[in-house]
């Protein structure tokens, strides 16, 4: 090797010595990025919707498809005893891709039905009703259903009335659950009448009841951004013997694999599990929630090669994992000091990093992270979704409303997922309209990374007209109502927690 050489490779290291740190110091993107909005409309109603399973499921794949549901022009047939959707349309599940939306269809009769997950094939599963009224509670009866290659497939129950398609793998595995029609006085989802409710795991037109940790229920976590193949986590009670805390048995969290179902453990509380849409990745870490000692709190846990490790909090209360990537990265929530507030924050190897809020908000929320560990969610007032969010390493946390084109005639409340490319899913309002957390009262919308030279690229630095925060003292008073005191209330706030989990949207009519 010669002088000249030599004398290269020395200035090139010494170069990045005195760069690199200083670049590092600094980090976070050099460009703030840009949208284009794409309002992914509706199927002649007034509204589409988000998740009809809650957080931690993918709609939106790598290839840039959106599945979920919207309303349709035709009035809900049922609206006098149940509506599928909140403004009692009929709703059915739709599919989007490349500009091009294709409504799915429900299974025979006027019947309603929504998608909850997407695979990287384009297959969709979710729910759709049938053309029978439950005579145990009165209303529609409901089926998991599988959509692919223009089909919708029934995929049948467990011996019960009802069933749900919770995800849907890129195998073309279905994973949900089923009411099996033994009774039970634990169910999880009396909506489905008192009634055992099992996961199920049905792949080439064969359902199959995994079973539970030796209790009468047991029910699936989420999917975040690919379960995989012959793997499910959930929960499940572990004995048919209510504790005498909470009045219900022991809840444990479980991960099923290639047939084997193992009690992943708890952190000292008897509620746990993956319920606040946790999931597994492809180097078996799985993340949840658990119960602390005496079940007055809960935190995110990380478990992996049979330990369960408390992720901890921000110095408050609780703490929620919400989503994992194949890194082993987790994104979610956590109390702040004094559990009146909470932010979004993210975990890496353990460490509890605090991503902040944006628009002087008190309060945020982690919901989806993607492959490059860029986190998306929402930044609130402790009470209802105001400015989706993206932020990623270095930070800040940037408000959605402020990366788009001016004129869109949206407010950008909630970001649901994000792919691989960087392209986002966001449930809009209309401008004007108070958004309401989780009410999805106007359109899903993507947005479409592009460089802020495109025509309806630039930024927009008036942003959508943001509502004012509450108070502190309505924060803390609404806080104070959703903060389990005692061990009841903190059955009462699981059972809430599961419902919004793994709802059947609407309400019975009295």
């Amino acid at each position: 090797m010669n002088c000249k050489t030599w004398t290269l490779i020395i200035t090139l290291t010494l170069f990045a010595a005195l760069v690199g740190p200083a670049q590092l110091a600094g980090q976070g993107p050099t460009k703030q990025p840009h949208y284009k909005l794409v309002d992914l409309g509706t199927l002649g109603g007034p509204h589409s919707y988000g998740s009809i399973n809650g957080d931690g499921f993918q709609l939106l794949n790598n290839s840039g498809a959106v599945a979920s549901y919207a309303d349709t022009a035709l009035p809900d047939p049922n609206a006098s005893i149940f509506c599928f959707d909140p403004d009692c349309f009929l709703g059915h599940a739709f599919l989007w891709k490349d500009g091009t939306k294709t409504d799915l269809g429900a299974l025979p009769g006027m019947n309603s039905s929504a998608a909850g997950s997407i695979n990287s094939r384009g297959w969709a599963t979710g729910q759709s009703q049938i053309s029978v009224i439950d005579p145990a509670v009165g209303i529609p009866e409901f089926r998991a259903v599988l959509w692919k290659h223009d089909q919708v497939i029934d995929l049948g129950t467990l011996g019960g009335t009802e069933s749900l398609g919770v995800y849907v793998n890129d195998a073309g595995q279905v994973v949900g659950f089923s009411a099996n029609g033994v009774p039970d006085p634990f169910s999880f989802l009396f909506f489905f009448g008192a009634t055992q409710i099992h996961t199920f795991f049905w792949e080439n037109g064969v359902m199959r009841d995994i079973g539970t940790l030796g209790g009468p229920d047991a029910a699936p976590g989420s999917s975040c951004s690919g379960q995989p193949p012959n793997v499910i986590v959930g929960l499940s009670y572990t004995s048919f013997a209510p504790n005498p805390t909470t009045g219900i048995p022991t809840l444990d969290p479980f991960l099923w694999k290639d047939g084997v179902m193992t009690d992943l453990g708890n952190l000292g509380g008897t509620i746990s599990g993956p319920f606040a849409a946790p999931c597994a990745n492809n180097r078996g870490e799985v993340i949840g929630v658990s119960d602390l000692a005496g079940d007055l709190v809960s935190h995110a846990f990380f478990w992996k090669d049979g330990l369960m490790s408390d992720l901890g909090t921000l110095g408050g209360d609780n703490s929620e994992a919400i989503w994992l990537n194949d890194a082993g990265v987790v994104v979610g929530s956590a109390d702040l000091p004094g559990s009146q507030t909470h932010h979004a924050v993210y975990w890496s190897n353990g460490k509890i990093h605090d991503l902040g809020t944006v628009g002087g908000d008190p309060c945020s929320r982690g919901r989806g992270l993607n492959a490059r560990g860029q986190v998306v969610g929402m930044s609130t007032d402790c009470f209802n979704s105001l400015h989706a969010f993206v932020w990623e390493e270095g930070g800040p946390m940037l408000d959605l409303n402020t990366l788009i084109a001016p004129g869109s005639g949206w407010q950008l409340t909630r970001a649901i997922n994000i792919n691989d490319r960087g392209e986002i899913l966001v449930a809009a309002d209309p401008l004007g309209i108070v958004p309401i957390d989780d009410a999805d009262l106007g359109h899903l919308v993507l947005l479409v990374p592009c460089d802020s030279d495109d025509a309806g690229c630039e930024g927009n630095t008036a942003a959508a007209v943001s509502v004012a925060p509450k108070s502190s003292a309505q924060i803390t008073n609404n806080l104070a109502i959703r903060t389990p005191r005692t061990p009841h209330e903190t059955v009462a706030a699981w059972r809430a927690r599961l419902a919004r989990q793994y709802h059947i949207p609407g309400t019975p009519k009295n």
